[in-house]
């Protein structure tokens, strides 16, 4: 399977055919062990079906699947269709260098940071506008919330402040807690 191949289902959940082929090209472009390892390095943080082979990619899936959900509810948010695909983006690519460039023992702190630097180098190949681009690295370099500070206390990643940045780490958060006891079938959630 081709790496863009890994998330079709979650291309269709947005709705500009340029940011779904924007984000095949960058998907394409993540390193290959993102698309085996499982979601923790030490199997602590989240839960069963993410701590097996393409545990990443479940868990992401995952996180991809509730802002989905939440995202249909107007209710719920008063995103527009624009702000929605790049959400969705966001949320596959967030774990995308989870450890490092090349394939590091543990999980990189700084992987928010990876990402972000991936897309900006990518960005004169992809249809973004230079906001779009600037509002998908914002949500996706602080998407790990309050846990933003490095192993010597060091803050290296910015706390959420917009809706748009706690929606993210919202959905991620929630796909990385242990009750989330999903269903899959290969890498697809059971329905």
């Amino acid at each position: 399977m081709e790496k863009k191949d890994y998330f079709n289902k979650e291309y269709n959940y947005i709705k500009d055919s340029k940011k779904q082929e924007d984000l095949k090209y960058l998907v394409n472009n993540l390193p290959d062990y993102f698309f085996e390892i499982p979601a923790s390095s030490t199997g602590k943080y989240h839960p069963e079906f993410a701590s097996t082979t393409h545990g990443l990619v479940k868990h992401t899936k995952l996180a991809v699947r509730i802002a989905y959900e939440l995202l249909d509810n107007p209710g719920l948010n008063n995103f527009t269709d624009n702000e929605k695909d790049i959400i969705i983006m966001a949320l596959i690519l967030h774990d995308g260098f989870k450890s490092g460039k090349v394939q590091e023992k543990y999980t990189r702190f700084d992987h928010p940071l990876l990402v972000c630097d991936f897309i900006r180098e990518h960005s004169s190949n992809l249809s973004l506008t230079s906001g779009e681009i600037d509002l998908l690295t914002n949500v996706i370099s602080s998407h790990m919330g309050i846990w933003n500070k490095d192993y010597n206390g060091n803050e290296v990643l910015p706390i959420p402040k917009d809706k748009y940045q706690r929606f993210v780490h919202m959905c991620d958060y929630l796909s990385s807690k242990k009750f989330m006891n999903i269903n899959f079938d290969g890498i697809e959630i059971k329905e």
